[in-house]
């Protein structure tokens, strides 16, 4: 079982000091979350961050930017730029030996915009990077993103977006989002798992994505967490906790995976 922190909670403050910081926790994998003004910073110069990452015993994971980047916009230079910041993750991930990087396959902004057509970038983009992750030797994790109406998937389109797709892309299932959308989080990961490379571990009411702690929203987690004894073991289980929530929350989330999942 591979318990982890993502550094969404400490968004917005020095890179380093996140890492130390979760690290404290108990924890020493970290999924960095490449969002925000601490990355900014580095203006794609990240020779110096790499160097103090890996001088850090800690197991990376990496998720590119989520605000702001969508792999299926309708406007072409949105597009293209998302790709550059992917790739830009990639290399970066490689550099500091990071086991996956996370791909949100992108959005619907509108109505006015079409699904299909965004299913279709989605698509050529996601086989653009397995390529090149391929190459590099490292994985990929889709993920299903998107809620009140923009997610370009309904639950039994992400099933099959990843058919005949190469297998260094795997699944990773965001409980917040799939909860937002009304899908069956226990379905979805008995139905993925021999192909679920991890999960995004945070709950909500069912309206917006608040990235709460466990058991603080209305997702049933009793079923959740014996669908994941069954089926997802093995995976990648990322505690991601909105930005201001307490340190503590992931020392009880933790403790909460371990013991119910032993």
């Amino acid at each position: 079982m591979r318990v982890c922190n993502s550094e969404l909670i400490v968004l917005n403050h020095p890179i380093i000091e996140n890492v130390d910081r979760l690290v404290k926790t108990g924890c020493n994998r970290i999924e960095l979350m490449m969002d925000g003004a601490a990355w900014d910073s580095y203006q794609a110069d990240f020779s110096t961050l790499i160097g103090k990452l890996r001088s850090r015993n800690v197991h990376y994971s990496i998720h590119p930017a989520a605000w702001d980047i969508n792999l299926a916009a309708a406007t072409k230079i949105l597009r293209e730029a998302a790709w550059e910041h992917h790739l830009q993750a990639l290399n970066f991930g490689v550099e500091i030996g990071a086991s996956q990087v996370v791909i949100h396959p992108g959005f619907v902004g509108s109505p006015c915009f079409s699904k299909e057509l965004a299913q279709k970038r989605a698509r050529e983009f996601t086989d653009r990077l397995a390529d090149k992750a391929k190459s590099l030797g490292i994985r990929l994790a889709f993920e299903n993103v998107g809620i009140n109406g923009q997610s370009i998937y309904t639950e039994g389109e992400f099933i099959k977006a990843l058919d005949d797709v190469d297998p260094v892309v795997g699944y990773l299932i965001d409980t917040g989002h799939a909860h937002v959308n009304n899908w069956d989080i226990p379905r979805l990961i008995k139905t993925l798992s021999n192909r679920l490379v991890g999960l995004h571990i945070h709950d909500n009411h069912g309206k917006q994505d608040e990235h709460l702690p466990m058991y603080e929203g209305s997702i049933v987690w009793d079923e959740v967490l014996e669908a994941i004894k069954t089926y997802a073991r093995d995976c990648e289980l990322i505690l991601e906790y909105a930005p201001g929530t307490p340190l503590e929350e992931l020392v009880k989330g933790r403790n909460t995976l371990l013991d119910r999942l032993a």
